[in-house]
């Protein structure tokens, strides 16, 4: 309240006064610093056009996308189901989980009534499995082909020829899966298709030619044919007659419509017996 006089000494001055003096450098400081809070707004809202551009690319359909979790699998594979107008292949190793056979079945029975073609390529131990069997009965009703095979190296599923799902770890196929959109990658995946494809037998087909799987002492000597051992051996280890093996075997080569007993073997590993 008190300002130094020029003659000397101090005067009083008006609170006015004081207050315009006290108060002046704040109030300078705080409008530079609203000016600079004001330039920097204005070039931060500058880069909004770069920002929703950058958003949009990351948001695009890349070549190969990753998705984790099995919640959002489920729901990429059910949109692309949803979205699939003309082809599914799909290779199915080892045997699907009822959840997972109850889950895919509305969703296919979907693509096929909308005119897409369907093919799936099963492992033969899919065939020991009653909910799998009927699953694929229930889709070839509908137009479907179904096939099986001995051995497949991953789960893949191909649809329209431009999108593939592929699991990350085929031995954890929950923990997420690759998207390839790739064209050289999808022309690999559907060229590994065919190979298998080609090599595989019709899936009724097959169930019609094998008859009932073998049990008991059936099983026991197959198993040990298959191991290369004669009749002779195969009756000293079980504890039966030579010529009872050799009944038994007749049957199995006889059911297996086989001409031989490697024949036989090797349709014994195809319709899942040796498992």
């Amino acid at each position: 309240m008190l300002r130094s006089s020029p003659g000397g000494g101090r005067v009083a001055i008006s609170p006015e006064s004081a207050a315009d003096a006290l108060l002046a450098p704040l109030e300078q400081d705080i409008l530079e610093r609203r000016i600079a809070m004001a330039t920097t707004r204005a070039r931060l809202h500058s880069l909004s056009g770069d920002y929703l551009e950058a958003r949009s690319l990351r948001s695009a359909k890349t070549s190969i996308e990753v998705v984790e979790g099995i919640d959002n699998i489920r729901a990429v594979i059910d949109d692309l189901a949803r979205t699939c107008m003309t082809s599914l292949d799909a290779l199915m190793p080892g045997r699907p989980t009822e959840e997972a056979v109850r889950a895919a079945r509305p969703l296919d029975l979907r693509i096929l009534k909308r005119g897409g073609k369907m093919r799936q390529l099963f492992q033969q131990t899919a065939r020991n499995h009653p909910p799998t069997v009927q699953y694929v009965e229930a889709l070839e009703r509908e137009g479907a082909q179904m096939r099986i095979t001995s051995v497949l190296p991953s789960r893949v599923l191909i649809y329209d020829r431009s999108c593939a799902v592929l699991p990350i770890d085929p031995a954890q196929t929950a923990v997420g899966v690759a998207l390839i959109r790739d064209p050289a990658v999808l022309s690999f995946l559907q060229q590994l298709f065919e190979h298998y494809w080609d090599r595989a037998s019709e899936f009724s087909e097959a169930e019609r030619n094998s008859g009932p799987e073998p049990t008991g002492v059936e099983r026991d000597v197959l198993l040990l044919m298959a191991a290369g051992k004669k009749d002779e051996a195969i009756a000293h280890q079980l504890g039966v007659s030579p010529r009872s093996v050799s009944r038994v075997v007749a049957r199995l080569m006889d059911r297996l419509d086989a001409d031989s007993r490697f024949q036989a073997g090797v349709r014994a590993a195809l319709n899942g017996w040796l498992s």
